[in-house]
């Protein structure tokens, strides 16, 4: 039975999605401060979406794109991980008759690549 977007996941639906054994998960408890899940009666825990979208975080920096935990860390706390974007504000404002350049620009060099 799949779970309404936003429910809280138990341990072992979060370990399952990710592909994790259950104490790799505690172990990122208390490697990573910003993962909190929420304890009940029993030390179960329940992941907030949140800490769901946190959880995949971590996952995709340390076995995906191969942090370490110290770099997976800094990767967080420095800007969630994600690489610099500019805000839509100050990004320059798109001219289509340059757009329309640069496409046949790129166009003329792919076919050269061809060999057309």
């Amino acid at each position: 039975m799949e779970k309404a977007e936003g429910a809280f996941l138990t341990i072992s639906e979060l370990a399952g999605e990710l592909g994790l054994p259950q104490h790799i998960l505690r172990y990122w408890e208390t490697r990573f401060p910003q993962l909190r899940p929420l304890q009940r009666s029993g030390n179960r825990r329940y992941y907030r979406p949140t800490d769901v979208a946190l959880a995949r975080r971590i996952h995709q920096l340390l076995n995906v794109e191969g942090f370490t935990v110290k770099g997976a860390q800094k990767a967080l706390v420095d800007g969630n991980g994600h690489a610099p974007t500019v805000p839509v504000a100050q990004a320059a404002p798109l001219d289509p008759s340059d757009i329309l350049a640069r496409l046949t620009a790129i166009r003329m060099a792919l076919a050269r690549a061809i060999g057309d």
